[in-house]
């Protein structure tokens, strides 16, 4: 029998995350795979998975939060930003600034010597300030994520997209290619446009804590840089940055015991 003591379940629009933590907060087991429509369905059946593979109790507490919260049955329901205030701090011990970049929106969080949030900021209301919008484009130069970061590397210099918006800079970036403009120019400026609208959203919150990092898109070594470029600072990726929020909601029903 293992030493699970909560289940968090973060359901986002691109993957559905789910972990299971002992008495610690260290995660045992977790689960990523991309979102279905029958969430319901797909926390039932992830969940069932997990609780297996532990051999651990069924009946433990759980918590869900993102994008899904709501259609997770018999689940304590909970705030990304608090989720991932919780799991940041977890993770780092410390106060700090948390940039999450997601499929469907970009989360700013400042959090304290607790966990608690402080402050936060997010960009929700358009694709173009998430990893959505360089998921679109990038299907568009048939560039597959794998090779992002080599390829932006290669670069001698950024190719300027000035569309505010996914579906009109989608249309930008084909003309661009038709101009003859570099592919890996245009991969470099793509990263770097994203960078700046989501430094804008740091800007207002920047203190002194240190920068860090989670979502799916801090897998991208490319955005990665390109974000400490726009802030002028270094940044922390969290371990395992998927599963922040995961990890943020099994801590948080886990403390509510």
């Amino acid at each position: 029998m293992s030493t699970a003591t909560a289940i968090g379940v973060d359901v986002g629009s691109t993957t559905f995350k789910a972990v299971i933590c002992d008495g610690t907060g260290r995660i045992l087991d977790h689960l990523i795979e991309p979102t279905r429509p029958q969430m319901e369905q797909q926390a039932r059946e992830g969940i069932a998975l997990l609780v297996e593979r532990l051999g651990c109790d069924p009946a433990l507490p759980i918590s869900a939060t993102g994008y899904g919260r709501k259609r997770i049955p018999s689940a304590r329901q909970l705030t990304e930003i608090t989720c991932h205030a919780l799991g940041a701090f977890h993770l780092t011990g410390r106060p700090g600034l948390l940039v999450d970049m997601g499929g469907q929106d970009t989360k700013v969080v400042r959090f304290g010597s607790r966990g608690e949030v402080l402050d936060f900021a997010m960009n929700d209301k358009c694709a173009a300030g998430t990893g959505r919008f360089l998921e679109v484009i990038l299907h568009r130069l048939c560039v597959p994520l794998t090779s992002v970061a080599e390829l932006a590397s290669k670069a001698e210099r950024p190719v300027t997209v000035s569309s505010t918006c996914t579906v009109f800079a989608e249309s930008e970036v084909v003309s661009l290619v038709a101009q003859g403009e570099p592919v890996e120019g245009i991969v470099f400026g793509l990263h770097r446009a994203l960078a700046s609208r989501v430094a804008a959203l740091v800007a207002p919150l920047a203190v002194k804590e240190p920068l860090l990092m989670s979502g799916g898109v801090a897998l991208n070594q490319a955005m990665v840089r390109a974000l400490e470029h726009a802030l002028g600072n270094r940044i922390a990726v969290l371990p395992r940055p998927q599963l922040v929020g995961a990890l943020g909601a099994a801590l948080a029903v886990r403390n509510s015991q």
